[in-house]
């Protein structure tokens, strides 16, 4: 039922993650694209205040979550659990080492003014949002696979020994 339940955690968190990213990476970066600068620059800055916190939020469940049903499998669901935490563990360093950094940037952009070479930049923080887009849709789908093929415990079922009792 423990295995199940961390399963399911995991399910959901990785889900809501992907989730996310892909409606980022499919709706509002094309829409970025179509507003003036100046717009995207002051709602794409507005965004990340709201993101910063949630998108935080579900990073690390997903990673906690993947890496506790590793833990707690065994066999090729404990490395296709533990495939998916590290996936998710690539999304958060992604996200912190590349798109926060160019978010900072953003914000400073939306109170003063773009720099000429603000276009590459912008491209730049596409290309790490489409990566750390596909590396939790990786790790959504390595766990609906373990859903699919099934979950094996690492721990052994205690043997019934009733048969041994008078």
């Amino acid at each position: 039922m423990r295995l199940k339940l961390v399963h399911g955690t995991a399910l959901l968190c990785t889900g809501l993650l992907a989730g996310a990213f892909g409606y980022g990476a499919a709706n509002l970066v094309p829409t970025f694209n179509a507003v003036p600068l100046e717009m995207r620059l002051s709602f794409h800055a507005e965004l990340m205040k709201m993101n910063g916190i949630t998108m935080q939020a579900a990073m690390g469940a997903s990673i906690l979550s993947c890496l506790t049903l590793a833990v707690l499998s065994a066999g090729r669901a404990r490395l296709l659990a533990g495939a998916a935490g590290l996936l998710a563990f690539a999304s958060f360093l992604i996200t912190r080492f590349g798109n926060v950094p160019i978010n900072g940037r953003i914000k400073q952009w939306a109170l003063t003014a773009a720099p000429a070479d603000h276009a590459e930049i912008l491209r730049r923080w596409e290309l790490f949002n489409d990566i750390r887009t596909l590396t939790a849709v990786a790790a959504f789908v390595l766990l609906i696979v373990l859903a699919v093929s099934g979950l094996r415990a690492a721990v052994h079922p205690v043997p019934d020994n009733r048969a041994d009792r008078p």
